[in-house]
């Protein structure tokens, strides 16, 4: 069973904003009527997958569910959009404050460096008198570095939430 699309199901607004910059908040909300203590998201996932959901736990979340929808009509904004102008907005900060050119020339550096070290590694082999676990945890953080980088300059994060859940309505084979 799909928890998140349980939720979906019974309660739309909640479960979007459960993944948003407000999620928290979602977490802490839903885990208090599911009577789940110091909740998680995994915690949330496993009540809702255990089928043990009571009738008033149900009407719980729906009532939660309608003040959501009333807090979006009452402070003008839909927790769908939220994680979008989040990024957003930090973008238009960085173009707005002239951080961007700064911003590209430290993300070009930062590539290079990590691949002139590992390029030197590769070809010449490990540093003499350098344990491979040393080496190997300096190249492993660089190779992060450079996803940060690639993630910032392309955005991965909500393209790989959508193919997660896309996959995971995809019928089994």
């Amino acid at each position: 069973m799909d928890w998140l699309a349980t939720l979906k199901s019974i309660a739309p607004t909640v479960a979007t904003a459960f993944l948003g910059p407000l999620g928290g908040i979602a977490v802490s909300a839903v885990g208090d009527l599911l009577g789940v203590s110091d909740a998680t998201q995994t915690k949330i996932a496993d009540a809702i997958k255990s089928g043990q959901m009571t009738p008033e736990q149900i009407s719980a979340l729906k009532k939660l569910e309608l003040e959501y929808q009333n807090n979006e009509k009452e402070r003008g904004f839909r927790y769908a959009e939220l994680a979008f102008k989040d990024r957003d907005s930090a973008r238009h900060a960085n173009v707005q404050g002239g951080t961007q050119r700064y911003l590209f020339w430290l993300s070009l550096v930062l590539l290079a460096f990590t691949l002139g070290c590992e390029g030197y590694v590769l070809f010449n082999g490990l540093p003499a008198d350098t344990p491979d676990i040393v080496v190997g945890r300096v190249l492993g953080l660089m190779d992060s570095v450079a996803l940060m980088v690639m993630a910032y300059w392309y955005g991965t994060s909500s393209g790989s939430a959508q193919k997660s859940e896309l996959l995971a309505q995809a019928p089994a084979k």
